[in-house]
């Protein structure tokens, strides 16, 4: 039986915004714009999602994708 994965897709604005799935995340200002992304790319990380491509849009944005394995319950669900 091979591996199924999930995925997730995040557009990454590094002037200050992440958006993924409806849900926004804006930069504080304080926040300096790269670890504003590595906070939320950390957070991914450790729910075991896997940075696996990079779709560049502009300068500063991008569509960010990831995966993490399936797991043997889920992965008869979605055929």
């Amino acid at each position: 039986m091979h591996q199924k994965w999930e995925h997730k897709v995040c557009y990454v604005d590094f002037r200050g915004r992440i958006s993924s799935e409806g849900a926004e995340y804006i930069r504080k200002p304080e926040e300096h714009r790269s670890g504003f992304v590595r906070k939320y790319l950390d957070i991914l990380g450790d729910e075991g999602w896997e940075l696996v491509g990079i779709h560049h849009l502009r300068q500063e944005n991008a569509y960010y994708v990831f995966r993490r394995a399936r797991q043997a319950a889920e992965s008869g669900a979605a055929a």
